[in-house]
Protein backbone atom coordinates (compact mmCIF):
# COMPACT_ATOMS: atom_id res chain seq x y z
CA UNK A 1 0.00 0.00 0.00
CA UNK A 2 2.83 2.36 0.88
CA UNK A 3 4.39 1.77 -2.55
CA UNK A 4 1.06 2.59 -4.27
CA UNK A 5 0.71 5.88 -2.39
CA UNK A 6 4.26 6.83 -3.27
CA UNK A 7 3.58 6.00 -6.92
CA UNK A 8 0.38 8.09 -6.90
CA UNK A 9 2.25 10.98 -5.34
CA UNK A 10 4.87 10.65 -8.08
CA UNK A 11 2.14 10.75 -10.75
CA UNK A 12 0.56 13.85 -9.21
CA UNK A 13 3.92 15.58 -9.09
CA UNK A 14 4.54 14.82 -12.77
CA UNK A 15 1.04 15.69 -13.96
CA UNK A 16 0.68 18.52 -16.45
CA UNK A 17 -0.64 21.76 -14.96
CA UNK A 18 -4.33 22.48 -15.45
CA UNK A 19 -3.62 25.66 -17.42
CA UNK A 20 -0.81 26.99 -19.56
CA UNK A 21 -0.95 30.53 -18.18
CA UNK A 22 -2.74 32.21 -15.30
CA UNK A 23 -2.81 36.01 -15.10
CA UNK A 24 -3.59 36.79 -11.48
CA UNK A 25 -4.29 39.77 -9.22
CA UNK A 26 -5.13 42.15 -12.08
CA UNK A 27 -8.13 44.34 -12.84
CA UNK A 28 -9.94 42.96 -15.87
CA UNK A 29 -11.40 45.40 -18.38
CA UNK A 30 -13.07 42.81 -20.56
CA UNK A 31 -13.70 44.93 -23.67
CA UNK A 32 -17.48 45.03 -23.36
CA UNK A 33 -17.54 48.56 -21.96
CA UNK A 34 -18.60 47.32 -18.53
CA UNK A 35 -16.79 48.34 -15.36
CA UNK A 36 -13.50 46.68 -14.51
CA UNK A 37 -13.50 43.80 -12.03
CA UNK A 38 -10.96 41.78 -10.06
CA UNK A 39 -10.37 38.32 -11.54
CA UNK A 40 -7.72 35.89 -12.64
CA UNK A 41 -7.57 34.81 -16.29
CA UNK A 42 -6.72 31.23 -17.24
CA UNK A 43 -5.40 30.25 -20.65
CA UNK A 44 -5.07 26.83 -22.25
CA UNK A 45 -4.22 25.97 -25.86
CA UNK A 46 -4.35 29.59 -26.94
CA UNK A 47 -7.78 30.37 -25.56
CA UNK A 48 -9.23 31.88 -22.42
CA UNK A 49 -10.85 29.01 -20.54
CA UNK A 50 -11.50 30.49 -17.09
CA UNK A 51 -12.09 33.95 -15.63
CA UNK A 52 -12.44 34.11 -11.86
CA UNK A 53 -10.59 33.02 -8.73
CA UNK A 54 -7.87 30.67 -9.96
CA UNK A 55 -5.68 30.76 -6.87
CA UNK A 56 -6.00 27.00 -6.36
CA UNK A 57 -5.42 26.07 -10.00
CA UNK A 58 -2.01 24.95 -11.28
CA UNK A 59 -0.45 26.65 -14.30
CA UNK A 60 2.74 26.38 -16.30
CA UNK A 61 3.24 30.14 -16.03
CA UNK A 62 1.75 32.54 -13.51
CA UNK A 63 1.81 36.28 -14.21
CA UNK A 64 1.33 38.70 -11.33
CA UNK A 65 -0.73 41.60 -12.68
CA UNK A 66 -1.06 43.49 -9.41
CA UNK A 67 -1.85 47.14 -10.17
CA UNK A 68 -2.25 46.33 -13.86
CA UNK A 69 -5.15 46.32 -16.30
CA UNK A 70 -5.81 43.03 -18.08
CA UNK A 71 -7.52 43.83 -21.38
CA UNK A 72 -8.16 42.22 -24.74
CA UNK A 73 -5.36 42.82 -27.22
CA UNK A 74 -6.09 45.95 -29.21
CA UNK A 75 -7.35 45.75 -32.79
CA UNK A 76 -6.18 48.31 -35.34
CA UNK A 77 -9.03 48.43 -37.83
CA UNK A 78 -7.09 50.77 -40.18
CA UNK A 79 -3.48 49.71 -40.64
CA UNK A 80 -0.84 50.00 -43.33
CA UNK A 81 1.02 46.91 -42.14
CA UNK A 82 0.31 45.45 -45.58
CA UNK A 83 1.16 46.97 -48.94
CA UNK A 84 0.46 46.44 -52.62
CA UNK A 85 2.82 43.46 -52.72
CA UNK A 86 4.18 40.84 -50.32
CA UNK A 87 7.68 42.32 -50.34
CA UNK A 88 6.22 45.82 -50.03
CA UNK A 89 4.39 44.99 -46.81
CA UNK A 90 5.88 46.37 -43.61
CA UNK A 91 4.69 43.34 -41.65
CA UNK A 92 6.85 41.17 -43.92
CA UNK A 93 9.88 43.45 -43.52
CA UNK A 94 9.36 43.88 -39.78
CA UNK A 95 7.47 40.79 -38.57
CA UNK A 96 8.19 41.47 -34.88
CA UNK A 97 5.87 44.50 -35.15
CA UNK A 98 7.47 46.05 -32.09
CA UNK A 99 5.70 49.39 -32.50
CA UNK A 100 2.38 47.57 -32.24
CA UNK A 101 3.34 45.06 -29.57
CA UNK A 102 4.60 47.77 -27.22
CA UNK A 103 1.18 49.43 -27.40
CA UNK A 104 -0.75 46.22 -26.74
CA UNK A 105 -1.97 45.83 -30.32
CA UNK A 106 -2.42 42.19 -31.30
CA UNK A 107 -4.37 42.51 -34.58
CA UNK A 108 -3.99 44.86 -37.55
CA UNK A 109 -6.22 45.17 -40.62
CA UNK A 110 -4.39 46.16 -43.81
CA UNK A 111 -5.37 46.86 -47.40
CA UNK A 112 -6.67 50.32 -46.56
CA UNK A 113 -7.38 53.53 -48.48
CA UNK A 114 -8.08 51.63 -51.68
CA UNK A 115 -4.61 50.10 -51.96
CA UNK A 116 -3.90 46.39 -51.59
CA UNK A 117 -2.60 43.29 -53.23
CA UNK A 118 -5.09 41.63 -55.55
CA UNK A 119 -3.88 38.11 -54.75
CA UNK A 120 -5.31 38.04 -51.24
CA UNK A 121 -5.11 34.25 -51.10
CA UNK A 122 -1.40 34.25 -51.97
CA UNK A 123 -0.60 36.85 -49.33
CA UNK A 124 -2.50 35.06 -46.58
CA UNK A 125 -0.76 31.81 -47.44
CA UNK A 126 2.57 33.62 -47.25
CA UNK A 127 1.68 34.71 -43.71
CA UNK A 128 0.62 31.16 -42.87
CA UNK A 129 4.13 30.02 -43.77
CA UNK A 130 5.88 33.07 -42.31
CA UNK A 131 3.85 34.22 -39.31
CA UNK A 132 4.47 37.61 -37.70
CA UNK A 133 4.16 38.51 -34.03
CA UNK A 134 0.60 39.84 -34.44
CA UNK A 135 -2.51 38.81 -36.34
CA UNK A 136 -3.06 40.30 -39.79
CA UNK A 137 -6.20 40.62 -41.89
CA UNK A 138 -6.72 42.51 -45.14
CA UNK A 139 -9.26 44.39 -47.20
CA UNK A 140 -9.09 44.45 -50.98
CA UNK A 141 -8.43 47.95 -52.30
CA UNK A 142 -10.81 49.55 -54.79
CA UNK A 143 -8.07 51.75 -56.23
CA UNK A 144 -5.87 48.72 -56.88
CA UNK A 145 -8.76 46.85 -58.48
CA UNK A 146 -9.65 49.82 -60.70
CA UNK A 147 -6.03 50.45 -61.59
CA UNK A 148 -5.58 46.85 -62.72
CA UNK A 149 -8.69 46.86 -64.91
CA UNK A 150 -9.43 50.44 -65.98
CA UNK A 151 -5.98 51.93 -65.52
CA UNK A 152 -5.13 55.42 -64.32
CA UNK A 153 -7.52 57.27 -66.63
CA UNK A 154 -10.37 59.53 -65.55
CA UNK A 155 -13.32 57.79 -67.16
CA UNK A 156 -16.36 55.67 -66.39
CA UNK A 157 -15.72 51.93 -66.34
CA UNK A 158 -17.21 49.97 -69.24
CA UNK A 159 -19.65 47.14 -68.52
CA UNK A 160 -17.07 44.43 -69.20
CA UNK A 161 -14.63 46.23 -66.91
CA UNK A 162 -17.25 46.35 -64.18
CA UNK A 163 -17.72 42.60 -64.56
CA UNK A 164 -13.98 42.03 -64.27
CA UNK A 165 -13.66 44.27 -61.21
CA UNK A 166 -16.63 42.57 -59.57
CA UNK A 167 -14.99 39.20 -60.21
CA UNK A 168 -11.76 40.37 -58.55
CA UNK A 169 -13.63 41.63 -55.50
CA UNK A 170 -15.63 38.41 -55.24
CA UNK A 171 -12.47 36.32 -55.49
CA UNK A 172 -10.88 38.41 -52.74
CA UNK A 173 -13.89 37.86 -50.48
CA UNK A 174 -13.79 34.13 -51.17
CA UNK A 175 -10.11 34.19 -50.17
CA UNK A 176 -10.84 35.78 -46.80
CA UNK A 177 -10.74 39.54 -47.35
CA UNK A 178 -12.69 41.49 -44.75
CA UNK A 179 -14.24 43.78 -47.31
CA UNK A 180 -13.54 46.53 -49.81
CA UNK A 181 -11.58 49.67 -48.98
CA UNK A 182 -11.56 52.87 -50.99
CA UNK A 183 -9.36 55.94 -51.13
CA UNK A 184 -11.48 58.45 -52.99
CA UNK A 185 -9.05 61.34 -52.55
CA UNK A 186 -6.48 59.31 -54.46
CA UNK A 187 -6.35 58.38 -58.11
CA UNK A 188 -7.47 56.17 -59.74
CA UNK A 189 -10.11 55.57 -57.04
CA UNK A 190 -11.15 59.22 -57.26
CA UNK A 191 -12.29 58.65 -60.84
CA UNK A 192 -15.06 56.23 -59.77
CA UNK A 193 -18.62 57.38 -59.25
CA UNK A 194 -20.93 56.17 -56.50
CA UNK A 195 -22.62 53.72 -58.85
CA UNK A 196 -19.35 51.87 -59.36
CA UNK A 197 -18.77 51.72 -55.62
CA UNK A 198 -22.27 50.36 -55.02
CA UNK A 199 -21.86 47.62 -57.62
CA UNK A 200 -18.46 46.54 -56.30
CA UNK A 201 -19.82 46.49 -52.75
CA UNK A 202 -22.61 44.05 -53.58
CA UNK A 203 -20.39 40.93 -53.47
CA UNK A 204 -18.90 42.29 -50.25
CA UNK A 205 -22.40 42.48 -48.78
CA UNK A 206 -23.07 38.89 -49.84
CA UNK A 207 -20.17 37.84 -47.62
CA UNK A 208 -21.22 40.23 -44.81
CA UNK A 209 -18.00 42.16 -45.29
CA UNK A 210 -17.45 45.88 -44.86
CA UNK A 211 -16.94 48.85 -47.16
CA UNK A 212 -14.40 51.09 -45.40
CA UNK A 213 -13.74 54.41 -47.07
CA UNK A 214 -11.18 57.18 -47.04
CA UNK A 215 -13.84 59.58 -48.22
CA UNK A 216 -13.68 61.79 -51.29
CA UNK A 217 -13.16 65.07 -49.43
CA UNK A 218 -12.35 65.62 -45.74
CA UNK A 219 -12.64 69.40 -46.02
CA UNK A 220 -15.25 71.62 -47.64
CA UNK A 221 -17.25 68.69 -49.02
CA UNK A 222 -17.16 66.55 -45.89
CA UNK A 223 -20.93 66.17 -45.63
CA UNK A 224 -21.38 65.17 -49.27
CA UNK A 225 -18.51 62.71 -48.92
CA UNK A 226 -19.90 61.08 -45.77
CA UNK A 227 -23.29 60.90 -47.49
CA UNK A 228 -21.65 59.07 -50.40
CA UNK A 229 -20.35 56.36 -48.05
CA UNK A 230 -23.79 55.99 -46.51
CA UNK A 231 -25.33 55.83 -49.99
CA UNK A 232 -23.04 52.90 -50.81
CA UNK A 233 -24.53 51.17 -47.79
CA UNK A 234 -28.05 52.07 -48.84
CA UNK A 235 -27.52 50.94 -52.43
CA UNK A 236 -25.68 47.68 -51.82
CA UNK A 237 -26.70 46.59 -48.33
CA UNK A 238 -23.06 46.48 -47.27
CA UNK A 239 -21.90 47.51 -43.81
CA UNK A 240 -19.98 50.81 -44.09
CA UNK A 241 -17.30 52.67 -42.19
CA UNK A 242 -16.03 56.24 -42.53
CA UNK A 243 -12.37 55.71 -41.83
CA UNK A 244 -10.12 58.23 -40.03
CA UNK A 245 -13.15 60.50 -39.60
CA UNK A 246 -11.98 64.12 -39.47
CA UNK A 247 -12.38 67.63 -40.87
CA UNK A 248 -9.48 69.62 -42.27
CA UNK A 249 -9.23 73.37 -42.73
CA UNK A 250 -9.20 75.77 -39.78
CA UNK A 251 -12.08 77.86 -41.11
CA UNK A 252 -14.32 74.77 -40.90
CA UNK A 253 -13.40 73.54 -37.43
CA UNK A 254 -16.40 72.37 -35.44
CA UNK A 255 -18.11 70.83 -38.45
CA UNK A 256 -17.66 67.20 -37.44
CA UNK A 257 -20.84 67.41 -35.38
CA UNK A 258 -22.77 67.65 -38.65
CA UNK A 259 -21.00 64.67 -40.22
CA UNK A 260 -21.57 62.58 -37.10
CA UNK A 261 -25.25 63.57 -37.23
CA UNK A 262 -25.42 62.15 -40.76
CA UNK A 263 -24.00 58.91 -39.41
CA UNK A 264 -26.57 58.81 -36.61
CA UNK A 265 -29.44 59.51 -39.00
CA UNK A 266 -28.33 56.70 -41.31
CA UNK A 267 -28.01 54.26 -38.41
CA UNK A 268 -31.52 55.17 -37.26
CA UNK A 269 -32.70 54.56 -40.83
CA UNK A 270 -31.18 51.06 -40.78
CA UNK A 271 -27.80 51.57 -42.44
CA UNK A 272 -25.10 49.55 -40.66
CA UNK A 273 -22.56 52.35 -40.28
CA UNK A 274 -19.62 53.33 -38.09
CA UNK A 275 -16.34 55.24 -38.14
CA UNK A 276 -12.81 55.12 -36.82
CA UNK A 277 -10.20 57.70 -35.88
CA UNK A 278 -6.54 58.19 -35.02
CA UNK A 279 -6.01 60.53 -32.03
CA UNK A 280 -3.98 63.34 -33.61
CA UNK A 281 -4.56 66.76 -35.17
CA UNK A 282 -2.31 66.02 -38.14
CA UNK A 283 -2.74 63.60 -41.03
CA UNK A 284 -0.16 61.91 -43.22
CA UNK A 285 -0.16 61.01 -46.88
CA UNK A 286 1.69 61.78 -50.10
CA UNK A 287 2.46 65.44 -50.74
CA UNK A 288 0.81 64.76 -54.08
CA UNK A 289 -2.49 65.25 -52.25
CA UNK A 290 -2.14 69.02 -52.82
CA UNK A 291 -2.37 68.53 -56.61
CA UNK A 292 -5.83 68.53 -58.24
CA UNK A 293 -7.03 65.16 -59.51
CA UNK A 294 -7.44 66.36 -63.11
CA UNK A 295 -3.67 66.80 -63.23
CA UNK A 296 -3.17 63.15 -62.21
CA UNK A 297 -5.36 61.75 -64.99
CA UNK A 298 -3.24 59.08 -66.66
CA UNK A 299 -0.93 58.47 -63.71
CA UNK A 300 2.29 59.87 -62.30
CA UNK A 301 4.14 60.06 -65.62
CA UNK A 302 1.27 62.06 -67.10
CA UNK A 303 1.42 64.41 -64.10
CA UNK A 304 5.15 64.97 -64.64
CA UNK A 305 4.52 65.76 -68.30
CA UNK A 306 1.97 68.39 -67.29
CA UNK A 307 4.38 69.89 -64.78
CA UNK A 308 6.99 70.15 -67.54
CA UNK A 309 4.64 72.32 -69.62
CA UNK A 310 4.82 75.98 -68.41
CA UNK A 311 1.18 76.76 -69.12
CA UNK A 312 -0.17 73.64 -67.42
CA UNK A 313 2.30 74.07 -64.56
CA UNK A 314 0.86 77.52 -63.95
CA UNK A 315 -2.69 76.11 -63.81
CA UNK A 316 -1.68 73.37 -61.38
CA UNK A 317 0.29 75.85 -59.28
CA UNK A 318 -2.74 78.11 -58.89
CA UNK A 319 -4.80 75.20 -57.58
CA UNK A 320 -2.03 74.15 -55.19
CA UNK A 321 -1.89 77.72 -53.88
CA UNK A 322 -5.66 77.57 -53.34
CA UNK A 323 -5.31 74.22 -51.56
CA UNK A 324 -2.66 75.53 -49.15
CA UNK A 325 -4.68 78.68 -48.49
CA UNK A 326 -7.96 76.91 -47.81
CA UNK A 327 -7.08 73.43 -46.55
CA UNK A 328 -3.81 74.20 -44.75
CA UNK A 329 -4.55 77.58 -43.22
CA UNK A 330 -2.30 79.50 -45.64
CA UNK A 331 0.67 78.35 -43.58
CA UNK A 332 3.63 76.61 -45.31
CA UNK A 333 4.74 75.32 -41.90
CA UNK A 334 1.73 72.99 -41.72
CA UNK A 335 3.05 70.73 -44.51
CA UNK A 336 6.09 68.69 -43.47
CA UNK A 337 8.09 66.26 -45.62
CA UNK A 338 8.15 62.94 -43.76
CA UNK A 339 10.13 60.74 -46.12
CA UNK A 340 11.69 61.74 -49.45
CA UNK A 341 13.47 58.68 -50.81
CA UNK A 342 15.26 60.72 -53.47
CA UNK A 343 16.84 63.13 -50.95
CA UNK A 344 16.72 62.42 -47.21
CA UNK A 345 17.88 65.95 -46.39
CA UNK A 346 14.25 67.05 -46.84
CA UNK A 347 12.97 64.60 -44.21
CA UNK A 348 11.38 66.38 -41.27
CA UNK A 349 11.40 69.81 -42.92
CA UNK A 350 8.27 71.83 -43.54
CA UNK A 351 7.76 73.76 -46.75
CA UNK A 352 8.45 76.86 -44.65
CA UNK A 353 11.77 75.36 -43.49
CA UNK A 354 12.84 74.62 -47.06
CA UNK A 355 12.02 78.14 -48.21
CA UNK A 356 13.88 79.60 -45.24
CA UNK A 357 16.92 77.39 -45.92
CA UNK A 358 17.02 78.85 -49.43
CA UNK A 359 16.65 82.42 -48.17
CA UNK A 360 13.36 82.73 -50.04
CA UNK A 361 10.18 84.41 -48.81
CA UNK A 362 8.11 82.08 -46.67
CA UNK A 363 4.80 82.48 -48.44
CA UNK A 364 2.14 80.32 -50.02
CA UNK A 365 3.20 80.75 -53.69
CA UNK A 366 6.73 79.72 -52.75
CA UNK A 367 5.38 76.75 -50.79
CA UNK A 368 3.41 75.66 -53.86
CA UNK A 369 6.58 75.72 -55.96
CA UNK A 370 8.49 73.66 -53.38
CA UNK A 371 5.66 71.12 -53.13
CA UNK A 372 5.60 70.68 -56.91
CA UNK A 373 9.39 70.41 -56.98
CA UNK A 374 9.30 67.58 -54.43
CA UNK A 375 6.54 65.81 -56.32
CA UNK A 376 8.33 66.08 -59.66
CA UNK A 377 11.57 64.79 -58.11
CA UNK A 378 9.88 61.59 -56.99
CA UNK A 379 7.29 62.58 -54.38
CA UNK A 380 7.48 62.50 -50.59
CA UNK A 381 5.20 61.34 -47.87
CA UNK A 382 4.12 64.24 -45.71
CA UNK A 383 2.58 65.22 -42.40
CA UNK A 384 -0.22 67.79 -42.59
CA UNK A 385 -1.26 69.81 -39.52
CA UNK A 386 -4.85 70.85 -40.15
CA UNK A 387 -7.35 69.49 -37.59
CA UNK A 388 -8.99 70.89 -34.47
CA UNK A 389 -8.25 69.33 -31.05
CA UNK A 390 -11.91 69.76 -30.15
CA UNK A 391 -13.04 67.96 -33.31
CA UNK A 392 -10.73 65.06 -32.46
CA UNK A 393 -12.47 64.76 -29.09
CA UNK A 394 -15.96 65.04 -30.61
CA UNK A 395 -15.31 62.18 -33.03
CA UNK A 396 -13.58 60.10 -30.33
CA UNK A 397 -16.57 60.31 -28.00
CA UNK A 398 -19.08 59.12 -30.59
CA UNK A 399 -20.29 55.63 -29.60
CA UNK A 400 -19.59 54.12 -33.03
CA UNK A 401 -15.99 55.37 -33.35
CA UNK A 402 -13.23 52.77 -33.11
CA UNK A 403 -9.63 53.76 -32.43
CA UNK A 404 -7.19 53.15 -35.28
CA UNK A 405 -3.66 54.20 -36.19
CA UNK A 406 -3.59 54.63 -39.99
CA UNK A 407 0.04 53.62 -39.49
CA UNK A 408 2.20 50.71 -40.49
CA UNK A 409 5.21 48.94 -39.01
CA UNK A 410 8.06 51.40 -39.56
CA UNK A 411 11.75 50.66 -39.60
CA UNK A 412 13.23 52.69 -36.73
CA UNK A 413 15.17 55.67 -38.04
CA UNK A 414 13.64 55.59 -41.52
CA UNK A 415 12.39 59.09 -42.31
CA UNK A 416 10.39 61.30 -39.97
CA UNK A 417 6.96 59.67 -40.12
CA UNK A 418 3.77 60.51 -38.28
CA UNK A 419 3.99 59.51 -34.58
CA UNK A 420 0.73 57.57 -34.96
CA UNK A 421 2.86 54.66 -36.18
CA UNK A 422 4.25 54.31 -32.67
CA UNK A 423 1.71 55.78 -30.31
CA UNK A 424 -1.96 55.93 -31.36
CA UNK A 425 -3.38 53.45 -28.85
CA UNK A 426 -1.09 54.42 -25.99
CA UNK A 427 -1.94 58.08 -26.65
CA UNK A 428 -5.64 57.44 -26.17
CA UNK A 429 -5.05 55.59 -22.89
CA UNK A 430 -2.44 57.98 -21.54
CA UNK A 431 -3.46 61.38 -22.84
CA UNK A 432 -7.18 61.23 -23.57
CA UNK A 433 -8.17 58.85 -20.75
CA UNK A 434 -5.77 59.52 -17.87
CA UNK A 435 -4.79 63.14 -18.47
CA UNK A 436 -7.85 64.66 -20.17
CA UNK A 437 -10.74 62.43 -18.98
CA UNK A 438 -12.22 62.45 -22.48
CA UNK A 439 -13.17 58.77 -22.15
CA UNK A 440 -13.28 56.32 -19.28
CA UNK A 441 -10.74 53.52 -19.49
CA UNK A 442 -13.56 51.07 -20.12
CA UNK A 443 -14.93 53.16 -22.99
CA UNK A 444 -11.51 53.51 -24.60
CA UNK A 445 -10.76 49.80 -24.41
CA UNK A 446 -14.19 49.01 -25.87
CA UNK A 447 -13.31 51.25 -28.84
CA UNK A 448 -10.02 49.35 -29.29
CA UNK A 449 -11.35 45.82 -28.87
CA UNK A 450 -14.91 44.55 -29.02
CA UNK A 451 -16.22 47.43 -31.15
CA UNK A 452 -13.76 46.88 -34.02
CA UNK A 453 -14.02 43.10 -33.52
CA UNK A 454 -17.78 43.28 -33.99
CA UNK A 455 -17.42 45.45 -37.10
CA UNK A 456 -15.00 42.88 -38.54
CA UNK A 457 -17.01 39.81 -37.49
CA UNK A 458 -14.10 38.63 -35.35
CA UNK A 459 -16.48 36.75 -33.12
CA UNK A 460 -13.90 35.12 -30.85
CA UNK A 461 -11.59 38.11 -30.36
CA UNK A 462 -11.91 41.46 -28.65
CA UNK A 463 -13.00 40.34 -25.17
CA UNK A 464 -11.51 38.80 -22.06
CA UNK A 465 -14.12 36.07 -21.80
CA UNK A 466 -14.21 32.29 -21.68
CA UNK A 467 -13.90 30.75 -25.13
CA UNK A 468 -12.20 33.75 -26.70
CA UNK A 469 -8.75 33.66 -28.28
CA UNK A 470 -6.15 34.68 -25.69
CA UNK A 471 -5.01 37.92 -27.32
CA UNK A 472 -4.31 39.95 -24.18
CA UNK A 473 -2.62 43.23 -23.21
CA UNK A 474 -1.49 43.87 -19.63
CA UNK A 475 -0.52 47.45 -18.84
CA UNK A 476 -0.09 50.00 -16.09
CA UNK A 477 -2.96 52.52 -16.38
CA UNK A 478 -0.95 55.08 -14.43
CA UNK A 479 2.03 55.11 -16.78
CA UNK A 480 0.98 54.02 -20.27
CA UNK A 481 1.76 56.83 -22.71
CA UNK A 482 2.99 57.55 -26.21
CA UNK A 483 6.53 58.93 -26.45
CA UNK A 484 6.66 59.48 -30.22
CA UNK A 485 6.45 63.15 -31.15
CA UNK A 486 6.08 65.13 -34.36
CA UNK A 487 9.59 65.66 -35.64
CA UNK A 488 10.94 62.93 -33.34
CA UNK A 489 8.69 59.92 -33.91
CA UNK A 490 10.89 56.84 -33.56
CA UNK A 491 10.11 56.08 -29.91
CA UNK A 492 8.07 53.20 -28.58
CA UNK A 493 5.15 53.64 -26.21
CA UNK A 494 5.75 52.82 -22.55
CA UNK A 495 3.62 51.27 -19.82
CA UNK A 496 2.69 47.95 -21.43
CA UNK A 497 4.07 45.05 -19.38
CA UNK A 498 2.94 41.86 -21.11
CA UNK A 499 1.24 41.02 -24.41
CA UNK A 500 -0.02 37.62 -25.49
CA UNK A 501 -1.14 36.55 -28.95
CA UNK A 502 -3.09 33.29 -28.98
CA UNK A 503 -1.79 32.63 -25.48
CA UNK A 504 1.88 33.06 -26.41
CA UNK A 505 3.91 35.91 -24.99
CA UNK A 506 5.17 38.40 -27.55
CA UNK A 507 6.04 40.86 -24.77
CA UNK A 508 7.05 39.67 -21.30
CA UNK A 509 8.19 41.97 -18.52
CA UNK A 510 8.36 44.79 -21.09
CA UNK A 511 10.79 42.83 -23.27
CA UNK A 512 9.98 41.49 -26.70
CA UNK A 513 10.22 37.70 -26.84
CA UNK A 514 10.61 37.48 -30.65
CA UNK A 515 7.87 34.83 -30.67
CA UNK A 516 5.71 34.96 -33.80
CA UNK A 517 2.34 33.40 -32.99
CA UNK A 518 0.33 35.77 -35.21
CA UNK A 519 -2.11 34.29 -37.67
CA UNK A 520 -3.39 35.26 -41.09
CA UNK A 521 -7.00 36.13 -40.38
CA UNK A 522 -9.62 35.17 -42.94
CA UNK A 523 -13.09 36.67 -42.92
CA UNK A 524 -15.77 34.02 -42.71
CA UNK A 525 -19.12 34.53 -44.43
Amino acid sequence: MKKVLLFLAFLVGCASPDLDVIIENGSVVDGSGKDRFAADVGIRDGRIVQVGDLSEIAAGTRVDATGMIVAPGFIDIHSHATGSSIEGSSVVRNPNAENYVRQGVTTAMGGQDGSSMLDIDGFLHHLDANPPAINIGVFVGHGSVRGAVVGQDDRVAESDEMEEMTSIVRRAMESGAFGLSSGLEYTPGAFADVGELIELSKPVAEYDGMYISHIRDEGGHLLESVTEVLDVGRGSGVRVQVTHHKLIGKSRWGGVSASLALLDEAIAEGVDASSDQYPYTASSTSIRIVVPNWAKDGGFDALKERLADPETYSQIREEVIHHINVERGADPATIVAARCAFDESFNGKSLADILSDRNLPVDVPGAADVALELIEAGDCSGVFHSMSPDDVITVMQHPMTSISSDGGIPTPGDGVPHPRNYGAFARVLGHYVRQENVLTLEQAIYKMTSLPASRLNLNDRGKVAEGYVADIAIFDPNSIIDTAKFGDPHHYATGVKHVLVSGTFVLMDSQQTKNKPGVALRHVK
